[in-house]
């Protein structure tokens, strides 16, 4: 049976030229029910500097930047009841149409409950590198978080992953980090809810030009292993966390906060 497959691609601040060219790769490969666009704080102009766009693409904007998770949060909220599979990938185009495809037909086919693209696999292909620093830190941070987390991976954030939208309605009301965190969170209570998780290695192209500080986003991310380990246990009726979790207010899950932050203020789309 055909699955059908919805994709939000995740942008702030976009390279119009480049965005544009890979909507068009993902529409030509995947041939998805919907493409939908969130972009954060856009430059003026940039639905025409878009230019002619494929029928699928849905593209939402809004004036703030929410981050990453919120962003792709968000996008899957709209998409969840009108489709069978759910993916992201990021609007710089690293991972191409190709590879993000091998990604999502892993869940497609049924052969796992969420698939994430993987850069450090053995049998990843790297078509050109990051910097030494920001190569360094993406492996001391996914070295500390296989010794660290539940779900044993080579390459936690790459920007490239795929869900059954099953998976998604028992993880959604999990998740709490708006930014670059949400992919480990997302992944540890996956794995918390004993959902099939597996890593595809993929073709990866570095982009320069990222709007991601590398110290600041990397002690961030070091915060959220803690975080994300906390509720992972917590799912696993872990007494110790339980206990530790009693002392603590309750926080909305992001996809309370995004429900009211729409009430509010719903996003503009086109």
């Amino acid at each position: 049976m055909t699955r059908s497959v919805g994709i939000v691609v995740p942008a702030y601040r976009p390279d119009p030229e480049r965005l544009g060219g890979y909507l068009h790769a993902l529409d030509e490969r995947l041939d998805p029910t919907v493409l939908r666009v969130e972009v954060d704080a856009p430059r003026s102009g940039l639905r025409e500097r878009l230019g002619a766009l494929p029928d699928c693409v849905d593209l939402a904007t809004v004036d703030a930047r929410r981050g990453k998770g919120a962003a792709i949060t968000a996008g899957f909220e709209a998409l969840v009841d009108d489709v069978d599979v759910l993916a992201f990938a990021d609007a710089d185009g690293s991972t191409p149409a190709d590879s993000f495809a091998a990604v999502v037909d892993a869940v497609a086919s049924g052969e796992v409950d969420l698939a994430t693209g993987s850069r450090r696999h053995p049998e990843a292909d790297v078509a050109s590198h990051q910097t030494f620093a920001r190569r360094r830190l993406g492996d001391g941070f996914a070295w500390l978080a296989r010794r660290f987390l539940d779900v044993q991976l080579y390459d936690y954030q790459c920007g490239a992953k795929a869900l059954t939208a099953e998976a998604w309605r028992e993880i959604r009301a999990h998740l709490y980090e708006p930014g670059f965190a949400w992919d480990i969170e997302l992944l540890s209570v996956a794995g918390a809810l004993d959902c099939r998780i597996g890593e595809v290695p993929v073709r990866w192209e570095d982009r320069p030009g990222s709007t991601v500080s590398t110290v600041g986003t990397t002690l961030r991310l070091a915060r959220a292993l803690v975080t994300s380990r906390h509720r992972a246990r917590l799912l696993r009726d872990d007494r110790v966390h339980e206990l530790l979790d009693a002392r603590k207010p309750n926080e909305p899950s992001l996809v309370d906060r995004l429900a009211a932050a729409e009430a509010a203020e719903p996003a503009e789309a086109d």
